[in-house]
């Protein structure tokens, strides 16, 4: 199930601009567009306040409006982000999430040749202390965590190469930087080494997006026990000859 929105009727108030791909009463997954932040504080506009927004209409909210956000996109990343309803859905979510029994897959475009076409990174990274950035690290090192990464090459091009990305760990920037460690930086994240600009033109670095885009996320339903998938077209600043 996916909208992208309809009108309201006459003297309704209008839903939030939202791509949602898939929502019920427990669940409400939608397709985050980049630079947005998936969550900030208020007055700061995001994802969490434009679904709350979004729910709040369509469902005639009168009181505030409960999200449980069991996983975030980094800012400059678009795709598929999940949201629960209701208290249950969200413990339930969380469970999955923290116990990685939820299987997301990315779509990145990276610089150069990536070659074999198929295999598994391993790099044992850490977070910088109050910096949102990480730097390699040597297993038993302070702060030291392996990160797994599956990666399966899509489509080459001339300059850069399609990849799918199934993470094996949780780490922050996991992909952006196991990409770049070999050479590849993900198109536009210049944080981690790429040349190349990516996406339409901006007038400050954090409105800056990158090639990398949550592309599915499959998860067990909280309350139905079915598996569901969920899958998120890329946006429209994505070449034309990546295949949606």
């Amino acid at each position: 199930m996916s909208e992208a929105h309809r009108q309201p009727a006459e003297g309704a108030a209008a839903l939030p601009v939202l791509h949602v791909l898939y929502e019920d009463h427990h669940l409400l997954i939608v397709n985050k567009p980049a630079p947005l932040l998936t969550q900030a504080p208020p007055g700061v506009p995001s994802l969490e306040a434009l679904v709350k927004a979004y729910i709040k209409v369509k469902y005639a909210k009168p009181a505030g409006v409960y999200l449980g956000i069991p996983h975030r996109l980094d800012r400059p990343v678009s795709g598929v982000v999940c949201f629960a309803r209701n208290t249950k859905a969200a413990q339930r979510l969380h469970a999955q999430f923290s116990e990685h029994r939820v299987r997301k897959v990315y779509w990145a475009l990276v610089e150069g040749t990536v070659t074999p076409a198929a295999g598994v990174w391993d790099d044992w990274l850490r977070k910088l202390p109050e910096q949102s950035r990480v730097e390699k690290a040597a297993e038993g090192e302070p702060g030291a965590k392996l990160a797994l990464l599956e990666y399966r090459v899509v489509q080459r091009f001339p300059e850069f190469t399609h990849l799918e990305l199934t993470p094996l760990t949780g780490r922050m920037h996991q992909l952006r930087v196991q990409s770049a460690w070999r050479g590849h930086p993900v198109l536009g994240d210049v944080q981690y080494g790429s040349t190349r600009t990516f996406g339409p033109p901006v007038t400050e670095a954090r409105e800056r997006v990158i090639a990398l885009h949550a592309r599915r996320l499959t998860i067990m339903h909280p309350f139905t026990k079915q598996e569901l998938t969920v899958e998120a077209p890329v946006p429209a600043h994505w070449p034309s000859t990546v295949s949606s």
